[in-house]
């Protein structure tokens, strides 16, 4: 929320500095200036240089602390980190916040993968917008008020006061944009699986384990976002129609719907959610 507007304006900035929120916003902000001055570097082919790898590094050291202040406002702060050990690692593994501060601190020390900035950088965009309308927007320029209440109804209600241009602008672009941002991020994060599973081939250093660790974050999302489940069936739609072709060898096909198979039963044998039911069916009563 907004400091009030009857604060002179170096007050209600102050105020504003102030809070948890706006080290979120400015994490996000910090994220994205650095992830442009890492993809110009990109574009010179100097994204190795010792200032691409800096501003490649502070980019996941923003996106760690944005999502920190977020897991740590909607758990620590809350104090509902309560019960038993297993049961608190269960409730953070299924937050999807912890889900993305974990990847951010694994791509911080893991090797330089440009990819991997890009479903971060899509959130930071939004993220931003929507913290400048609701906040950054009405300090610097509170809404004016509405026209005063009719002489002969002065019990009716006011109306709203009026948001800046810019503000509506904003709102109406996040609206619009959000459902296909969201696909956006599906879309990449399949793509980075992708790419990670092809570096198996290259033999890089420390992919395996970058796989695997990719494998258990995308298989938690997979469950918990319709986005991503809707571009994983458009994905294997694709692939279906590819292999379907006449002239595709059988033992290629075959190869496929053995490897849909090995990851359905794979799928299924890591929900946490079905096997502590089991679990609990086994208790003595």
């Amino acid at each position: 929320m907004a400091p009030p507007a009857h604060l002179p304006l170096g007050e209600r900035l102050k105020a504003l500095a102030q809070t948890l929120q706006f080290a979120w916003f400015a994490g996000h902000v910090t994220l994205l200036i650095s992830v442009f001055r890492y993809f110009l570097s990109y574009l010179t082919f100097n994204y190795y240089s010792s200032t691409a790898q800096a501003a490649y590094r502070l980019a996941f050291v923003s996106a760690a602390a944005t999502y920190g202040i977020v897991v740590y406002k909607g758990h620590i702060a809350r104090g509902r980190l309560q019960g038993s050990l297993p049961s608190i690692a269960l409730k953070l593994a299924g937050d999807e916040n912890v889900q993305y501060l974990g990847m951010a601190l694994v791509w911080l020390y893991s090797r330089q993968i440009s990819a991997a900035l890009l479903p971060f950088t899509v959130y930071s965009v939004f993220h931003v917008a929507t913290y400048s309308r609701a906040h950054l927007i009405p300090t610097l320029q509170p809404p004016q008020g509405g026209a005063p209440a009719s002489p002969t109804s002065p019990s009716a209600p006011k109306p709203a006061p009026k948001q800046s241009p810019l503000a509506e602008t904003i709102g109406r672009f996040v609206k619009q944009y959000y459902d296909t941002s969201m696909d956006l991020v599906a879309g990449l994060e399949i793509m980075l699986l992708l790419r990670l599973a092809v570096s198996i081939l290259t033999f890089s250093k420390g992919s395996f384990v970058l796989l695997f660790i990719y494998l258990a974050f995308f298989r938690a999302r997979y469950s918990q976002s319709t986005f991503v489940q809707q571009g994983v069936r458009h994905f294997t739609a694709r692939v279906d129609a590819s292999v379907s072709h006449q002239s595709t060898p059988p033992a290629v096909r075959q190869g496929w719907e053995s490897f849909k198979g090995i990851v359905r039963q794979a799928y299924e044998s890591t929900d946490l959610g079905r096997l502590i039911g089991k679990a609990d069916a086994k208790k003595p009563q």
